[in-house]
């Protein structure tokens, strides 16, 4: 047993000093111990660096705008067809509101006579007075039917008076004639009788005579009550006949009277109708020269001429200049993804870079960024562009410094809307794991902004 201590005891003594010579061998120099120690105070530095705050953003392009349509670049067009006549302004120009720049002349033959307007307003003047005519005409036609009117009602009333007076006569000559015939008939009687008493010898001849002489009397009274009768008869037919003509004959008058009144009155609308026409056509030729100047819309500078040779023809609606007004807000125009637009409300703190001016950015801490502008968003677009990006407008941020006041509209802008601070270790695992942004910025928890509400106050 001790046999083993002994040389137990004698191999751990060995391997000591083995070891110890091996140490003495293989120890780092001490450029390597150094290296060593900065590497691991980097590394601490690199620990505490993931923890420092990251604000995370949305990146877009665009170009500089106008806050409000009205004020942006637009484009004079022609109003007529014609030819340049002359220009009064020069490109850059400044120019007033209402200031001509320049004149256009006619090319269609209808509107070549300087004297149209006057040749027009006689022609409305000749059509006036013939409506005029035409409506005295009227009245003297309305006239004439109410006096055929009455005259027919004076003349079949007369009429019907002669037709019951024959009506009467008739009455009078058939009871006239029915007493002329039962005294003819017993005077036929009697003188029958006479004449057989007078055969038996009973009566003188001077009785017969005289009965003869009232049988032809009688007979006499019949006949003529008879033609009476006859003539009462035609005289009730002939009242009958005349008023029937009276009634076709005013019936014809009147209708003809009224079918003159129509024909004047629609002679009268067509006329009315060729008035107005004419009126139109004044107004039309009015305004369209009021279209040979054309004038500034507001106050504003001559970009660009599209239209420069005196005597050149023009199309109507051709554009002739690029007009810029002159007092106009700036704004950005940043164009950005669906699925970044989802993170953007109005209000939210923007970055800008603008073409021409220098900058230092670091996206991720905007608080030491060189050269940017801050901006706030103003609205977004609720449809795309049609080329699969949504427009954000941004206005200037009134609590930044201003943007540069020899901006142009239609340069480059790079915007950097600013959402969630978060430490850079979540912002590392995010981009690795290729997840959004937080969708709820920090922003509207602490301040909720609302840009109507804003411009509502102002």
């Amino acid at each position: 047993m001790k046999r083993w201590q002994l040389l137990i005891s004698f191999v751990s003594a060995r391997v000591d000093e083995v070891g110890y010579a091996v140490a003495q061998t293989v120890e780092p120099p001490a450029w390597v111990q150094s290296g060593l120690k900065w590497l691991g105070i980097m590394g601490l530095v690199f620990f505490g660096f993931l923890f420092l705050p990251w604000t995370q953003n949305v990146t877009g392009v665009g170009y500089v705008s106008s806050l409000s349509p009205d004020v942006r670049p637009q484009t004079l067009h022609s109003m007529i067809p014609g030819r340049i006549v002359r220009w009064y302004v020069q490109e850059g120009q400044q120019v007033e509101a209402g200031d001509t720049l320049l004149l256009i002349g006619e090319i269609k033959d209808y509107y070549l006579d300087p004297e149209l307007p006057l040749r027009l307003r006689e022609q409305l003047r000749a059509k006036e007075e013939i409506a005029d005519a035409q409506r005295e005409k009227i009245k003297a036609l309305r006239r004439q039917i109410t006096a055929l009117l009455v005259g027919r009602d004076t003349n079949l009333a007369r009429a019907q008076n002669a037709l019951l007076q024959a009506q009467l006569r008739y009455n009078a000559d058939s009871a006239a004639y029915k007493a002329a015939e039962i005294e003819y008939y017993l005077a036929q009687n009697q003188y029958i009788r006479q004449e057989s008493l007078y055969t038996q010898g009973l009566r003188s001849l001077t009785e017969l005579q005289m009965r003869q002489m009232r049988f032809q009397e009688a007979q006499a009274k019949f006949i003529a009550a008879q033609n009476r009768l006859r003539v009462s008869a035609a005289d009730v037919e002939n009242a009958r006949l005349q008023l029937g003509s009276l009634q076709a004959d005013y019936a014809e008058k009147i209708a003809k009277a009224e079918a003159d009144l129509r024909s004047t009155e629609a002679y009268l609308y067509d006329t009315e109708a060729a008035i107005a026409k004419l009126r139109n056509e004044i107004a039309n030729v009015e305004v369209r020269r009021s279209f040979y100047a054309v004038i500034a819309p507001q106050t504003g500078y001559v970009v660009r001429a599209t239209k420069t040779g005196v005597g050149e023809v023009i199309k109507e609606g051709e554009p002739l200049a690029v007009f810029m007004p002159a007092h106009y807000r700036l704004a950005a125009e940043v164009f950005v993804r669906p699925l970044d637009a989802a993170l953007l409300r109005p209000g939210a703190k923007v970055r800008l870079q603008f073409d021409g001016w220098p900058a230092f950015v670091f996206s991720g801490w905007p608080g030491i960024s060189f050269g940017t502008f801050g901006g706030r968003i103003y609205t977004i677009d609720y449809v795309d562009t049609g080329n699969g990006l949504f427009r954000v407008l941004v206005e200037p941020d009134p609590e930044d410094r201003p943007w540069p006041k020899f901006l142009r509209l239609g340069g480059g802008v790079r915007g950097w809307f600013l959402l969630n601070n978060v430490p850079i270790w979540y912002e590392i695992w995010r981009q690795i794991n290729g997840f959004p942004p937080d969708l709820v910025p920090q922003f509207y928890k602490n301040k909720p902004f609302s840009a109507k509400a804003e411009n509502q106050q102002k």
